[in-house]
């Protein structure tokens, strides 16, 4: 009998958490249908979309209780709602450097958006090179019985600033002990690199800009 209930209460508290985890499944699907309008409306009104493209991913229940273990914090839905904030995560592509603050100002102005956090990377990248802006918004997601206020991880990045975090993600785990100081040297010269590669390519879109305007006038 005693081991009959024990997993029941496994039963319930698994799919408790299943449904913590579709519900942020919900949050991706706003915010992703969210950036999707405001890029097509901004096609249809400028001639011109600022996101590429966008991808999504949710932590897996492992991956979040190894980071309530880390933080040394009991393993429950509590702890994993209120302390990690990345459970969710969104990743917007667009061209130039431009785009990204202009996707920002776009996201900031949705009423029912609230940005809780922005870190920009892109500004002040981090020493290694690594430019992004991160952003933790908080979503409604409308329930049957309720409204949950979920957190989404938004980071917002030119296609040749992910290019260089892609490959610096995937070196980096190649060094269990950490990256030899000659690898990260190089990173970082490459990341130097790839951020002049951008400066060059809206230098030179601005300049079509500004050749289109004068053939129009």
């Amino acid at each position: 009998m005693i081991l009959g209930v024990m997993d029941r209460m496994q039963r319930d508290m698994m799919k408790q958490w299943a449904h913590f985890f579709l519900t942020y499944k919900f949050a991706l699907d706003e915010v992703e249908t969210k950036l999707n309008i405001l890029n097509e409306e901004f096609q249809f009104i400028h001639d011109y979309n600022p996101i590429e493209h966008v991808k999504t991913r949710i932590k897996n229940p492992e991956s979040v209780m190894d980071k309530l273990r880390r933080k040394n914090m009991d393993i429950n839905l509590e702890n994993a709602k209120e302390h990690i904030r990345d459970i969710a995560g969104v990743r917007v592509i667009c061209s130039f450097s431009t785009d990204i603050y202009q996707i920002l100002e776009m996201i900031s102005q949705q009423t029912d958006v609230k940005v809780i956090e922005v870190k920009d990377y892109v500004l002040n990248p981090k020493p290694n090179g690594y430019k992004s802006l991160h952003l933790i918004v908080e979503i409604p997601v409308f329930l049957t019985n309720r409204i949950e206020n979920v957190l989404v991880e938004i980071q917002i990045r030119t296609s040749a600033m992910d290019f260089w975090a892609s490959l610096e993600h995937k070196i980096y785990y190649k060094y269990n002990e950490g990256i030899p100081p000659e690898i990260q040297q190089q990173l970082k010269e490459s990341a130097d690199m790839i951020n002049l590669l951008d400066k060059r390519m809206l230098a030179l879109n601005q300049e079509v800009l500004k050749h289109r305007e004068f053939a129009i006038e």
